[in-house]
């Protein structure tokens, strides 16, 4: 599992761990053992959210976890619907303390509108004060780097012309049969290192015969198979799990996909996610 001693290094120089664990869906009451156990099997980057309610126990993990802190790299963001510069800063103040650890690796912008209008207005005015914040937060040490989640190239120009710092990342949605090659491409030109979020597509894609039959070649499963891939596009995958066993598969990925099955990945098109489109990222409203 060499993936897990492997690094990133951001534009501001800054390490950040090539594989991290994803912690939406996990409650903040079983949070703690899963980073505790990530962190025992070797994961160094755990990546967590304002909206995803588990802060406290992202933050117990890690303080318990026997690890030093600065061995750690821990994310989260700031809520979508916080569009003004002091509810911002009273934010980010509030996360420092509910995880408790410290600093905070890196902190993203989680969406460019508020979730209830995902895709819709232009918040670019308040996309830029809680920009504005993030810098200061940056400026005085309380967050090593920041950035942008779910951002296109327009909210991206944005933020790249009225702030002071470039993002320092973009998690976007990105897995096998969903590769957003424009906003890579994008991204890759203005050193912004692109995350990417359910890299197995939130499970759906476990069972899809196109992806099983190249898994198969590699003798690999298909989660390992997704989680190379977008390794091999130079992104930063984040598989949620709460599960030790799945975490340590996760991390099993010491194999080369070939430029033939690579390119035969980028052209898929498999983006129906069921149940769960009823949630804004996957739904895309």
């Amino acid at each position: 599992m060499t993936i897990l001693n492997e690094t990133y290094t951001l534009s501001n120089e800054v390490e950040i761990p090539k594989l991290g664990l994803g912690t939406w869906f996990i409650d903040d009451d079983q949070a703690a053992d899963a980073v505790r156990a990530a962190i025992n099997t070797g994961y160094r980057n755990i990546d967590t959210a304002q909206a995803y309610g588990n802060e406290h126990g992202v933050g117990e993990g890690v303080r318990t976890s026997g690890v030093a802190r600065e061995d750690l790299f821990v994310s989260t963001k700031l809520a979508a619907e916080i569009k003004d510069y002091r509810a911002a800063v009273a934010a980010i103040d509030e996360s420092l303390a509910k995880l408790d650890i410290g600093y905070i690796d890196l902190m993203l912008i989680h969406a460019p509108q508020p979730w209830d209008d995902f895709r819709g207005g232009n918040h670019a005015e308040g996309n830029r004060q809680a920009w504005r914040a993030l810098e200061d937060a940056h400026t005085a040490g309380k967050i090593r780097a920041i950035g942008v989640s779910n951002f296109l190239e327009p909210d991206l120009e944005n933020i790249l012309t009225h702030g002071t710092v470039a993002p320092h990342v973009n998690q976007v949605l990105l897995h096998a049969g969903n590769t957003p090659a424009e906003l890579l491409a994008f991204c890759k030109d203005r050193d912004i290192l692109v995350q990417a979020y359910s890299p197995i597509a939130h499970g759906t894609l476990l069972d899809s015969r196109r992806l099983t039959a190249i898994a198969q070649k590699y003798e690999v499963s298909v989660p390992q198979l997704c989680i190379r891939y977008a390794l091999q596009l130079g992104t930063q995958p984040l598989p949620k799990t709460a599960n030790p066993e799945h975490m340590r598969s996760n991390a099993d990925v010491d194999f080369e996909i070939s430029e033939t099955d690579m390119a035969a990945l980028r052209t898929f098109d498999e983006r129906d996610y069921g149940e769960h489109a009823v949630f804004p990222v996957y739904s895309g409203k």
